[in-house]
């Protein structure tokens, strides 16, 4: 537990700029992908607020935890953070996926979160990599 404490206490040590970068870009993200969700009846969060507790209380942390290691491991963990997340937000009843909508569709009804957390897990390696590249043409720095 030391040792990933240390970890994490060197992951989070970065510039003030990049955390704000890593907020701004995952807030607008989530409002986005909620807006859709909702516009195609996919799925939604149950209260607007959980746009800030889940893209920058839950992903900005583990995106600068996962941060500079390779895709397959950003991947992986962001599948394991996410499923967690997936299985909380519609056991507890904060997110609601829409009847009959087009994952269901497409998949079957018996795997829309499992489909949701492997699409979502993309997000940490992605949201890496385009906040690395903003922060880099921004600051002119490596983040």
């Amino acid at each position: 537990m030391d040792r990933f404490l240390q970890y994490a206490k060197m992951k989070f040590d970065v510039d003030w700029r990049l955390i704000l970068m890593y907020c701004l870009v995952y807030l607008l993200w989530g409002m986005g992908m909620n807006w859709l969700g909702t516009t195609l009846e996919i799925a939604r969060f149950t209260y607007w607020w959980q746009v800030i507790t889940t893209y920058i209380l839950y992903m900005v942390p583990i995106s600068l935890l996962l941060r500079n290691r390779p895709f397959y491991e950003q991947y992986a963990y962001g599948l394991i953070a996410m499923g967690l997340l997936e299985f909380g937000g519609y056991a507890m009843r904060t997110s609601y996926a829409y009847p009959n909508n087009l994952l269901d569709q497409f998949f079957g009804g018996r795997t829309f979160a499992l489909a949701m957390a492997l699409f979502f897990a993309l997000y940490f390696p992605a949201g890496n990599w385009l906040v690395g590249t903003l922060y880099k043409l921004m600051f002119n720095r490596k983040p």
